[in-house]
């Protein structure tokens, strides 16, 4: 190993995943006799201590390896080395755990075998972060599903569930006082589904919200008054769209989900539920 910059992938698997990372990063730098090395099927320390034995220079280290204790060893070898250590995979498996509430499988080419499959996901999710809550209206026309609905009618949760079962989602929050974009208006309404919730839970979401961030809960945002006003504002403006009504009402966002994917096939096909 040469004593220029190197980034060294470490991987259970192919690497391909942290190859791919390392070409999307290395194009935002102007760097010169930069070394990428890259070492697969990687199941024991013995392999690591191997690794680490031949090692010179400034290393950074990008693993994607899996087992909880082969990449507790890994990161203790960068730790003794002084060498930059990024996990590629924990950060997200272990916030995928808690969104789920399930734990990850954690088994080795899992990612491999996905293939086309999981960068369709990584893809999905990224454009559901990207049009989330509004932020960029073209959205609505780039997606595959469209989610509107008044605050705390869980849409944002809604369009990550979906970007991992493959769809393009872009979510609009709606405001009495705010026109909805016109953008929604030019797109099949097949498509869109409009977000409903029963008012008394609704008011019960609402004030949690509000104790949570220090307001009073009898702030007019919880008040029966104005949820009815909302609630109303949304009932008339999905009749306008013509799109499909969702009640997520008591439901968990995966139940939710996969009522909206089923609508959305049945819609797109001339099947209506």
């Amino acid at each position: 190993m040469t004593n220029n910059k190197n980034i060294i992938i470490i991987s259970d698997s192919t690497g391909e995943t942290a190859s791919s990372v390392t070409d999307a990063i290395k194009v935002h730098f102007d760097i010169e006799d930069l070394n990428v090395v890259k070492f697969h099927n990687i199941l024991s320390k013995e392999e690591i201590d191997k690794i680490f034995k031949d090692l010179k220079g400034d290393n950074l280290i990008y693993s994607t390896i899996v087992d909880r204790e082969l990449l507790k060893y890994l990161q203790s070898k960068c730790n003794e080395n002084n060498f930059l250590f990024v996990d590629l995979f924990e950060a997200p498996l272990t916030a995928a755990e808690k969104f789920f509430n399930q734990e990850a499988k954690r088994k080795v080419a899992l990612s491999h075998q996905m293939g086309e499959d999981y960068f369709n996901k990584i893809s999905a999710v990224e454009f559901a972060m990207k049009y989330d809550d509004g932020k960029d209206i073209r959205g609505i026309e780039l997606s595959d599903i469209v989610l509107i609905g008044i605050s705390r009618t869980s849409k944002t949760p809604l369009s990550l569930n979906l970007a991992f079962k493959n769809y393009k989602v872009c979510n609009i929050s709606l405001v009495p006082e705010i026109e909805p974009p016109m953008e929604l208006f030019k797109v099949n309404p097949k498509k869109i589904f409009g977000l409903i919730i029963d008012k008394k839970k609704l008011n019960e979401i609402r004030q949690k919200r509000l104790e949570s961030l220090g307001i009073n809960s009898f702030a007019e945002y919880s008040s029966n008054d104005r949820i009815d006003e909302e609630l109303n504002y949304a009932f008339e403006l999905y009749r306008k769209i013509g799109c499909k009504v969702i009640d997520v009402t008591n439901k968990t966002i995966e139940e939710t989900s996969v009522e909206i994917v089923s609508n959305f096939e049945s819609l797109n096909t001339g099947e209506i539920n």
